[in-house]
C-alpha cells in the first residue's frame, strides 16, 4: 500500500488522536456529503434531513470538525474563554466533549480590525468549542449551499474566487453589444443585519443549534450584549449563512427578466461576491425605477438594505471599482486594471514595512517582501496590468534606494550601488542581500506576465463526486501558479497526485503542508526531492508520533494529471 501504514481504527472512547484513521474518516464524510448533494437536487428534503442527522452525530464528523478548527490560521486565537487546542490530548479530550445534548455555545469575543476607508470592521471570535460545533454542523450544511447557490456567486465558496468574478464581469461587458450600464451595489452591514427569523425559517440546518449560535451574544471589554440580529463576522458558519441569505437574487431577476423574449432587451446580469455585486441593465432607467427596487424588496425580506453612499448607477464609459479592480470601456475595448485605491493601499503597506525595518539586513528585508509582492502581482496579472506594475516596481525601487542612503549616510551612490544593487535576470540593477551565505534578489512584479484566467464553470460543486477529477486539475494549475520559482514543491505535489500519502485527502493551500523526510534527517537522510513527500500537518505529527512508514506514490499508468 502506498503511503502510511494504517494508522488503526477510530475510537469513539478517549484515546490518543493521531490513532484515528484519517483515510476512513474523509471517505465516510465525502460520501454522506455526495449523498446530500443528490438527495437536495432530488427535493428529497426528507432525505437531506436524515443524511444530516447521520453525519453531524458521527464520530467521523466530530473529528474531521476538530482537525478544521485546529488546523485553520485561527487556531491559535482564543475566545472569551482563552482556550485553546495546541495538543493532541487537548484535541483528544475535546472530541469526547463535543456533545449536543446539553450544550450552550458562550459568547463572541468581539474585535475591531480597520478598513481600507479608515472605520473598524466588528469581528466575533467563538470559543475553540463553539469553532468545532459550528464546523461539525457546517459539514452536512455547506453540500446544501453550494448546490442551491446563484450561479454567479463567487465569495465564500470552495474552489471560486475574487478572478472567478472578475472574469464573468469580463465575459458579460466585453462584447461589442454588452450592457453599457451597471448598478454597483453594496449591503449596509450585511453580516450584523441578517434578519434571524428569516435564517431560521429558511436556512436547512438544525433550527435549535442555529437558534443558539445567533442569540449567543458577544463580549466587549467585559460587558455582554446580545445579539437581535445579524450573524458575526469571524465565525465558521457566518459566510454561508450569510451566502445562503443572499442566493435567490440572481433567479429573481431571471425571473423578472428572462433571457428570452422580450426580457433579453433588458441586458440583466448579476455577478456577486459575498455582499458586493453588480448588476448590469441596458438603461439607466431600467436599473433606477425598475432592477434597484426589486433587489431592495428582495433584501428587505431579509432584514437587510442597500448602502446608499456606496450603491450607484454607473455607465460602462465612465468606469467603476469592483473587488480592487477597476473596469471601464474606451472605445468599445473593455480594460480591467488594478483600482488606484488598491494600488495607494498596497505602496503604503510596503514603504511602512520597509520603513520598520531600518536596521534589518538586506536579506532579511527581501525574504519579507518578496511574498508580499509576489502575491499581490499574482492577483493583479490576469487583467492589464502592465503600466501598473512597472509603476509599482519603481515606486518600491525607489523606498529601496531611500532605505539603503538612510542606512548608510556617509557612503557614496556608487558604494551603495555595488553593495546592494546588481545585474540579475536581464535587468542591470536589483536590490539583494545575502540570508546564510546565499544571495537573495528581490521580486519584482513585472516579472509575472498576462496570463487571462480561466473562470470556474458556473454548475461546477466540489461536492458532486462528477466534478471531482475537474476540481483537481484547476487545484493543479492554481498550485503550479502559486509555486512560481519553487518547482520542487510543484514535482512532489504532482507526484503524489495532490493527495497526502495518509490520509488520501486533497492538498491544497487551505489545509496546508509539511515536507517530510522518508529517512529523517537525524539519521542521515537528504533534503532531495526523492527523500522527500509533503503530507498534511497533522497527518506530519501523526507520522512522527507513531513513527509510521510513508513511501513515495507509485506512478500507475492510466493515472490522471492533476
Amino acid at each position: 500500500m502506498t503511503g502510511a501504514r494504517a494508522a488503526g481504527a477510530a475510537s469513539h472512547a478517549l484515546g490518543e488522536w493521531h490513532q484515528i484513521n484519517w483515510y476512513a474518516v474523509h471517505r465516510n464524510v465525502r460520501r454522506l456529503q455526495a449523498r446530500i448533494v443528490q438527495a437536495t437536487k432530488a427535493g428529497r428534503w426528507g432525505k437531506v434531513q436524515a443524511l444530516q442527522h447521520l453525519l453531524t452525530h458521527s464520530f467521523r464528523g466530530r473529528a474531521l470538525a476538530i482537525k478544521r478548527v485546529t488546523e485553520n490560521h485561527g487556531n491559535r486565537t482564543p475566545g472569551v474563554d482563552g482556550e485553546t487546542w495546541p495538543t493532541p490530548t487537548k484535541k483528544a479530550a475535546a472530541l469526547c466533549a463535543l456533545r449536543r445534548r446539553g450544550y450552550r455555545p458562550r459568547p463572541w469575543r468581539r474585535v475591531y480590525i480597520p478598513k481600507s476607508n479608515g472605520k473598524k470592521r466588528p469581528l466575533g471570535i467563538p470559543t475553540m468549542h463553539d469553532r468545532a460545533m459550528q464546523a461539525r454542523f457546517l459539514l452536512a450544511l455547506d453540500p446544501i449551499a453550494e448546490t442551491t447557490a446563484d450561479l454567479h456567486s463567487y465569495g465564500f465558496r470552495t474552489g471560486r474566487s475574487t478572478a472567478d468574478a472578475i472574469g464573468q464581469g469580463y465575459l458579460i461587458l466585453h462584447k461589442p453589444h454588452a450592457p453599457a450600464w451597471i448598478l454597483e451595489g453594496d449591503i449596509k452591514a450585511c453580516f450584523d443585519q441578517i434578519s434571524h427569523e428569516w435564517l431560521l425559517t429558511q436556512v436547512p440546518m438544525d433550527k435549535g443549534m442555529l437558534d443558539k449560535w445567533l442569540k449567543a451574544g458577544y463580549m466587549e471589554q467585559n460587558v455582554l450584549y446580545p445579539t437581535a440580529s445579524g450573524t458575526p463576522q469571524g465565525g465558521i458558519v457566518s459566510p454561508v449563512l450569510a451566502n445562503l441569505a443572499l442566493d435567490g437574487l440572481e433567479r429573481c431577476l431571471q425571473r423578472a427578466y428572462p433571457k428570452t423574449g422580450r426580457g433579453r432587451h433588458a441586458k440583466i446580469n448579476l455577478v456577486r461576491y459575498a455582499d458586493d455585486f453588480i448588476i448590469t441593465g441596458a438603461s439607466q432607467a431600467l436599473l433606477a425605477n425598475e432592477v434597484r427596487p426589486l433587489a431592495e424588496q428582495f433584501l428587505r425580506e431579509r432584514g437587510l438594505a442597500l448602502s446608499p453612499e456606496k450603491t450607484s448607477i454607473t455607465h460602462i464609459a465612465d468606469g467603476f471599482d469592483f473587488l480592487g479592480h477597476t473596469i471601464r470601456k474606451y472605445q468599445g475595448y473593455l480594460r480591467i486594471t488594478p483600482a488606484k485605491q488598491s494600488v495607494h493601499t498596497f505602496l503604503t503597506k510596503v514603504r511602512q514595512l520597509i520603513r520598520h525595518h531600518t536596521s534589518t539586513p538586506a536579506g532579511a528585508l527581501i525574504h519579507l517582501l518578496n511574498p508580499i509582492l509576489r502575491g499581490w502581482a499574482l492577483y493583479y496579472r490576469h487583467e492589464s496590468s502592465g503600466p501598473t506594475f512597472r509603476a509599482v516596481d519603481r515606486a518600491v525601487f525607489d523606498a529601496l534606494r531611500h532605505w539603503t542612503t538612510r542606512r548608510h549616510r556617509h557612503k557614496s551612490a556608487q558604494w551603495i550601488a555595488r553593495k546592494y544593487f546588481r545585474p540579475y535576470a536581464g535587468r542591470q540593477s536589483v536590490f539583494s542581500g545575502e540570508v546564510d551565505g546565499k544571495r537573495q534578489y528581490l521580486f519584482y512584479t513585472t516579472q509575472l506576465r498576462f496570463k487571462r484566467h480561466v473562470k470556474i464553470k458556473k454548475e461546477a460543486n466540489p461536492y458532486d463526486p462528477a466534478w471531482e477529477l475537474y476540481f483537481e486539475k484547476r487545484l493543479g494549475a492554481k498550485l503550479a501558479e502559486q509555486c512560481h520559482g519553487r518547482q520542487g514543491l510543484l514535482q512532489l505535489w504532482k507526484e503524489q497526485n495532490g493527495r497526502c500519502p495518509v490520509c488520501q485527502d486533497m492538498i491544497t493551500e487551505v489545509t496546508g503542508w509539511h515536507n517530510h523526510h522518508i529517512i529523517w534527517r537525524s539519521l542521515g537522510g537528504t533534503d532531495r526531492l526523492g527523500n522527500r513527500v509533503l503530507l498534511h500537518p497533522n497527518c506530519h505529527h501523526q507520522v512522527h508520533r507513531q513513527r509510521l512508514t510513508v513511501t513515495k506514490p507509485r506512478p500507475v499508468r492510466g493515472d490522471r494529471e492533476a
